[in-house]
């Protein structure tokens, strides 16, 4: 069962859990700090700091004692050479504090991914430009260790965020996007089921001066569904593998 709880560190408006295999009103009938217009649970701009599980991964709302595991899970340039922060792994301070600003400034989330099979940390994914007024929000600064790549690790976060988007937070959008010359995070996203939209040509400049073009790809509420099941039936392979 895919869980959500209220991260500690940051009390929210009632102190259950949110079960997502709930039905709308169900979870309005546990959770009443939903609205009955959005079903989601907005303060202006900040997405609320909760924990997402399953029985592959946990996903922790970042904080500063998960610095030094990740920079020892990411100590891989390689993790790196796409990044606009961090380029080549030169300075993962940098990415984290980053990460930190962007929470408080712009109220985006971070999560350190746990993975429960190595009972470590295997890198970390965020919801980024978050606009509450058109449903919208962005799942990127996603890496992983290499050791966890083609596993279980990818196909649950992005599970876990999905279902947080659509079924929590009400919305109707939620993108993606990669250095259009990262063909391994382009294929991944394809693979779960998003849909690629096309190319942003000279979209961003990398840090080293270089012209970025960036592949767009996005889920859109009326697809989830389709790409729920397609996920659950990726992850119902690993858990009869394992």
């Amino acid at each position: 069962m895919l869980r959500q709880a209220q991260h500690e560190a940051f009390p929210a408006a009632a102190p259950e859990r949110l079960i997502l295999s709930l039905s709308k009103d169900e979870a309005r009938a546990r959770t009443p700090w939903i609205s009955a217009g959005n079903f989601g649970y907005m303060r202006g701009m900040t997405i609320e700091p909760v924990t997402l599980e399953n029985a592959f991964v946990r996903l922790e709302p970042l904080e500063e004692r998960h610095r030094e595991p990740l920079r020892e899970t990411g100590n891989d340039p390689d993790l790196w050479r796409f990044a606009n922060v961090n380029l080549d792994n030169s300075n993962f301070d940098a990415w984290v504090d980053h990460r930190f600003t962007e929470m408080k400034r712009a109220g985006e989330m971070t999560y350190a991914v746990f993975d429960k099979a190595s009972g470590s940390y295997a890198g970390s994914t965020s919801l980024l430009a978050y606009v509450p007024a058109h449903k919208r929000v962005e799942i990127g600064w996603t890496w992983y260790a290499k050791r966890v790549w083609a596993g279980a690790v990818n196909p649950s976060c992005k599970r876990l965020l999905l279902a947080h988007g659509f079924e929590v937070l009400g919305l109707n959008r939620m993108e993606l996007k990669a250095d259009a010359r990262n063909q391994r995070s382009r294929l991944a996203m394809e693979r779960f089921g998003a849909t690629f939209e096309g190319v942003h040509r000279a979209h961003m400049v990398r840090p080293d001066g270089r012209l970025r073009d960036t592949a767009w790809f996005s889920v859109i509420r009326e697809e989830w569904p389709r790409v729920r099941d397609g996920l659950d039936a990726r992850l119902a392979g690993f858990s009869a593998s394992a």
